[in-house]
């Protein structure tokens, strides 16, 4: 399965935020954690999740530090903010939104439903 690019954007603050809500983290384990939750199915880029952060650093959602480790190069580490924080609850309450919204579509009108699962894939519009 492939996701949009609408998708993927959209959805891409509040997975970041989410992640970092864990606890600080790099570029690179971020990507590693967004493929392990989707199961594989999200395969980011650098040139997707490095922008973002410099965008939610500028936005003030992160701050960031540079670490050197014993015999690794150095990383740069994001951790979430109080104002990043606030940002993610209300991504939160926006999600919450759209999911009731198409889990009453897609499954409160279970006849809907049957009825576009028994349409084979080539003939769905």
């Amino acid at each position: 399965m492939r996701l949009t690019k609408d998708l993927v954007a959209a959805s891409a603050t509040p997975m970041v935020l989410g992640i970092l809500a864990e606890g600080e983290s790099y570029g690179y384990a971020i990507l590693r954690r967004i493929n392990e939750l989707s199961g594989g199915e999200l395969d980011w880029t650098e040139g997707l999740v490095y922008p973002l952060l410099h965008r939610l650093e500028r936005l003030g959602h992160v701050e960031s530090s540079w670490r050197s480790v014993a015999g690794e190069r150095r990383r740069k580490y994001y951790r979430v903010t109080d104002k990043g924080m606030a940002e993610l609850a209300e991504q939160r309450r926006q999600w919450g939104t759209v999911v009731d919204a198409l889990d009453e579509i897609w499954i409160g009108r279970g006849d809907f439903v049957r009825q576009l699962t028994a349409i084979p894939m080539e003939g769905r519009a």
